[in-house]
């Protein structure tokens, strides 16, 4: 598995601890950046990221900014992605069994490096339960091109 792992400014610490719990995994990491403290722009962050995904050159991806509340809104902008904000471990678990969560999407200024860890670790561990939630995830995702008779 690939996973694809980016982030802006305000998650730099964050993105390299969950780097060394995603290497507890038999997974291919694509560290898309950013690698020092310039401010970048969370929603280039998160059109980089779900670009591997959608793409399928990663199965999955992990977005962080400041608080992951930008990021996530901007991932799930993109057509295919189901980006999961999570800050705890239950969270992270029903995003990945109901809602095949495709994008994981944290905040470095918010949540602490042994938090995040177990939210990975949760994340990575848990599989789609299918069922009814696949049907539920369809609309999820038919909602898509619904949103394009919608007024802004």
């Amino acid at each position: 598995m690939k996973i694809t792992i980016g982030s802006d400014h305000g998650a730099v610490e964050l993105k390299d601890a969950v780097k060394k719990v995603l290497a507890e995994f038999d997974v291919e990491i694509d560290d898309i950046g950013i690698f020092g403290n310039a401010n970048v722009d969370y929603p280039d962050v998160a059109e980089k990221v779900c670009a591997e995904v959608t793409s399928v050159n990663s199965e999955r991806g992990i977005v962080l900014c400041g608080t992951g509340i930008g990021i996530s809104i901007a991932a799930n902008k993109i057509k295919g992605i189901r980006c999961a904000l999570c800050s705890d471990v239950y969270s992270a678990k029903m995003s990945r069994e109901h809602n095949n969560a495709n994008v994981l999407a944290m905040g470095g200024r918010v949540i602490g490096n042994g938090v995040a860890g177990e939210i990975v670790r949760a994340w990575m561990t848990s599989k789609f339960a299918g069922g009814r939630h696949e049907r539920r995830v369809k609309k999820i995702m038919a909602l898509e091109s619904k949103g394009e008779n919608y007024a802004d």
